[in-house]
């Protein structure tokens, strides 16, 4: 968008201060937004692992059962996806840069105040509030790269962004290590008050990305103007935009398309195995290096961290590997390669061999999750990607909600060998819905308007990035 037609589109209009300046967006802005997102995952990383590390502090200091101290995960993990819902459309609200700042900000003062609580029920109850910011910022953070990185380059860049998150856990190992022994548990929480500051300075500087202040501007137009609903819709068949009136809810949008409805459904489900066996794996394979391998914990921490440095190399290659073979065979690789290796190492461990075990499922297991967020920015269009991937993402992670549980349960019922094949089951469901269900590319996250709906159509492949004009004629034609 020129600034030409920029300043004719908001004239007369009452714009909020992140909106109306593309004109600042340069060839080098994404550089300082990834660098801005990637801060960002970090410090998530960080305050996810830091109750895993004060656990036995809080448990020692509260006096808590097993189970409570478990009770404080599951608190985390339904506030990060109440958050996650809510972020996602704060996000296409109000932006997405103006989400994440805003979102570290809340997280890291609520995380700071669990230094000065006095008991199990206020650090559950500040715990819940504070992680609806940490659910925010995973999907702002991608949803913003996504429309800031040109395509042929866009999973590459979204699959290193992954790493901050597994960079963050590393950081957060480091920290716990040096602070907790000496200074105690409270002093790991103080120190989160110091990225708030750094979430501010940043929001000032990486304006919002130029289709989601276009889409933005047109909704305002449609606002103030009282545009004609039939109009409207006519505008938005022909520019490839699914219809809707100004006044709807970015959800009622979401399920009167049809498209977009399916794609919802279908992510939704997705993401709640992919999380069961993200976070029921996170939760035990420590428990189970521990009891029954007798590992000790010095040895485990150095365990992990090789995992999660295996994790960030998965993670880049992954991004990569999409780019040029396709987000959904890469996707499905990461995921079913992850379920077929799981029982590997229940089943064939030594304790000469568990090492190279756990970087080589650690590798695999962060293909997915370099996947995933480009693969779901493409599936919904601008004015309610935000919403569409963050709900979706989210109450899929409300079901992962119920992975530590209910693999718990598993391991006293039966054992950790079937524990493991039920969270291999889970990665191997994840791959296999977007598999056979969900194709690749359906908009480009750069535009405001879906460019591709008639692909297939055309008898372009899935793999290839070639985009088409939705012509107007067809568009009339479709549901949407």
């Amino acid at each position: 968008m020129n600034n030409e037609i920029q300043k004719s589109d908001v004239i007369g209009l009452k714009l909020p201060s992140n909106v109306g300046t593309a004109h600042k967006i340069t060839s080098k802005t994404w550089k300082l937004a990834f660098i801005f997102a990637f801060v960002s995952l970090v410090i998530d990383g960080v305050d996810i692992m830091l109750l895993s590390f004060s656990l036995t502090s809080l448990k020692a200091e509260f006096g808590l059962t097993n189970f409570e101290a478990g009770m404080l995960g599951s608190a985390s993990l339904a506030g990060m996806a109440l958050g996650g819902i809510t972020g996602g459309w704060a996000c296409d609200k109000f932006g997405r840069v103006k989400t994440i700042a805003w979102s570290v900000v809340f997280f890291s003062i609520m995380t700071c105040i669990l230094g000065f609580t006095q008991s199990y029920e206020q650090f559950m109850i500040l715990r819940f509030i504070g992680a609806f910011g940490l659910g925010s910022l995973y999907m702002a953070c991608n949803t913003l790269m996504a429309e800031y990185v040109p395509t042929k380059y866009r999973t590459t860049v979204l699959g290193t962004l992954q790493t901050g998150q597994t960079v963050g856990y590393i950081v957060a190992t480091l920290m716990a290590g040096a602070i907790i022994p000496d200074h105690g548990w409270r002093m790991l929480f103080y120190v989160t008050i110091i990225p708030a500051a750094f979430a501010l300075i940043f929001m000032r500087y990486v304006p919002e990305p130029a289709s989601w202040q276009e889409a933005k501007i047109n909704q305002l137009k449609q606002k103030k103007l009282k545009l004609d609903p039939i109009a409207t819709q006519v505008n938005q068949r022909v520019s490839g935009q699914p219809t809707a009136k100004a006044s709807e809810s970015i959800y009622k949008r979401i399920f009167s398309h049809t498209q977009h409805r399916k794609m919802f459904l279908l992510w939704m489900t997705t993401a709640a195995f992919l999380q069961f066996g993200y976070y029921g794996v996170n939760n035990w394979m420590p428990m189970y290096l521990e009891t029954e391998l007798n590992m000790n914990f010095k040895a485990l921490t150095g365990y992990m961290v090789g995992a999660y440095t295996a994790m960030i190399l998965g993670k880049i290659l992954a991004g990569y590997a999409a780019d040029k073979l396709g987000r959904r065979i890469t996707f499905v690789f990461g995921t079913v390669t992850t379920a077929a290796f799981l029982p590997v190492i229940i089943f064939f461990n030594t304790p000469d061999n568990i090492a190279y075990l756990l970087v080589i499922f650690g590798f695999l297991y962060g293909i997915p999750y370099g996947v995933n967020a480009t693969y779901m920015a493409e599936s919904f269009s601008t004015d309610v990607r935000g919403t569409a991937i963050g709900g979706a993402y989210n109450m899929g992670r409300l079901g992962a909600a119920i992975a530590p549980a209910t693999i718990g349960m598993i391991v006293a019922g039966s054992s950790f060998t079937m524990a493991f094949i039920v969270m291999g089951a889970a990665y191997f469901i994840a791959g296999v819905i977007p598999g056979l269900l969900i194709r690749e590319r359906q908009y480009d996250p750069q535009q405001s308007s879906l460019v591709n709906q008639d692909k297939e159509d055309a008898g372009v492949s899935d793999g290839v990035t070639t985009e088409t004009t939705v012509k107007a004629d067809s568009l009339t034609t479709s549901k949407t």
